[in-house]
């Protein structure tokens, strides 16, 4: 039996994801969610938005709300630059940007080293988090982004 580099069996089946990075941590999403990566353009702000989203983009001719994933996940606020990203992606069949620190690439990641979300205290909710992938030398946090973001964002 042949195994990859991260032990799993080498005909296992993969999934795909695209990492990026927030703080410091590495996470990922599901690559079918994933429509395109672009730089940081000008933002327009909405009124009345909720704190993490941060406006609209004009994307090719279509409105696309854009939300801040650090500040979805009440991490200090830092200053966009050359690394940060918007991801466009597919959230509930709702086209939005989710802006993150840097991506970094797109995995393939074996079944067999994902892991459930841990169990955590009753005033943390990981309701969104769909596993953590154990490779070699780092964790990798799987985010279910049609649970995080929740479709629409309401603007």
């Amino acid at each position: 039996m042949k195994t990859t580099g991260n032990g799993a069996v080498a005909n296992e089946e993969l999934q795909q994801f695209v990492t990026f990075t927030l703080n410091n941590e590495e996470y990922a999403v599901d690559i079918l969610n994933v429509q395109e990566i672009n730089r940081i353009t000008e933002i327009t702000r909405v009124p009345n938005s909720p704190d993490y989203v941060e406006g609209v983009i004009n994307l090719r001719g279509k409105v696309i709300p854009v939300v801040n994933l650090r500040k979805k996940f009440n991490f200090k606020e830092k200053q966009t630059d050359d690394t940060s990203r918007i991801i466009i992606m597919e959230i509930n069949g709702i086209t939005n940007g989710v802006i993150v620190d840097s991506v970094s690439e797109v995995l393939r990641v074996p079944k067999s080293i994902i892991d459930p979300p841990p169990p955590m205290s009753a005033d943390f909710s990981n309701k969104f988090i769909k596993g953590i992938a154990k490779m070699k030398d780092r964790l990798i946090i799987l985010i279910d982004i049609d649970k995080l973001i929740g479709g629409a964002v309401h603007l």
